[in-house]
């Protein structure tokens, strides 16, 4: 059984959680922010209508494609169209910051005190904002690296120099074919690091992200800790939301909040030490700020 979502419609009860949030934080001894897809939409960062459309135009034209998650799965025919559709989405999504400053909010909720952050994103919105880069654990992969795509070793590359020059050098939906990425190793092409089937890579950065999110947990056991969840969906619930359950009903200390503008819910065992607000996350954070 899952508690009640309340959303803005009861100003009181909405101010309530607000203060109750508020006073969780200020007596923390740590805060561990789980971010999902919802975090990065509130911040602007959509991925279909207008925002699309300014970007995606020509291939919408050409393909029928109607938004750049499926536009990251079409088959094009040529690696110099494929490399000018990724490149144009790397870099409005992972090299320029995001339209609104819901990250820089999160930031300033966060400063001074001992937090981590664990991420399904992979847009690096947390790092463009400020975040401590030791802080983070991009699970899923990183917009802004490269793996071989057999993959014939276990090591990633930054790609950001070169997704600059094909984001300025494309024409006609397509790059110049000197910058298409080829693997050191072998030869074959590059492709994104992002978790979609076994051939993720999960390199040195990757473990060494994980060693310090674990070994974060285990020296805040008993301690009184914010769960502070943003915006994660049900695509992959045992990353952030299952573990974010267990952990604060483990601990009697800690403190569970659930901010998401479709699904904000807890189960009734924490439902006592939580906080579910369905509500506009950017909203939520600004208010939490003030």
């Amino acid at each position: 059984m899952f508690s009640r979502i309340l959303t803005r419609q009861s100003t009181a009860a909405y101010s309530a959680q607000v203060e109750r949030l508020k006073q969780a934080l200020d007596s923390a001894d740590a805060v561990v922010i789980g971010a999902g897809a919802g975090l990065s939409a509130s911040a602007g960062l959509t991925y279909s209508g207008e925002r699309f459309e300014t970007y995606f135009k020509d291939f919408a034209d050409k393909y029928g494609i109607r938004d750049m998650y499926s536009g990251g799965f079409y088959p094009f025919a040529s690696l110099e169209e494929y490399w000018a559709w990724w490149s144009r989405h790397i870099m409005v999504n992972r090299y320029e910051p995001a339209p609104k400053p819901v990250y820089d909010n999160l930031l300033k909720l966060v400063e001074g005190k001992d937090y981590f952050v664990l991420t399904t994103n992979v847009d690096h919105q947390f790092q463009l904002a400020g975040f401590d880069k030791k802080r983070l654990f991009y699970t899923q992969g990183d917009y802004g690296l490269w793996q071989c795509s057999e993959p014939c070793h276990r090591r990633t590359y930054d790609n950001e120099e070169t997704v600059r020059r094909m984001f300025a050098e494309q024409r006609d939906m397509r790059v110049p074919t000197e910058l298409i990425p080829r693997c050191p190793v072998c030869g074959k092409p590059m492709t994104m690091n992002l978790r979609a089937d076994d051939t993720f890579v999960q390199d040195e950065g990757w473990y060494h992200a994980q060693s310090r999110y674990q070994d974060f947990l285990r020296r805040h056991e008993g301690m009184r800790v914010v769960f502070l969840e943003l915006g994660v969906g049900r695509n992959t619930p045992v990353i952030i939301k299952y573990p974010f359950w267990k952990y604060t009903h483990n601990n009697t200390n800690a403190f569970y909040a659930c901010i998401n503008f479709q699904e904000a819910f807890a189960p009734r065992e924490i439902s006592g030490r939580s906080v579910c607000v369905g509500v506009d996350i950017g909203e939520f954070l600004k208010d939490v700020c003030e």
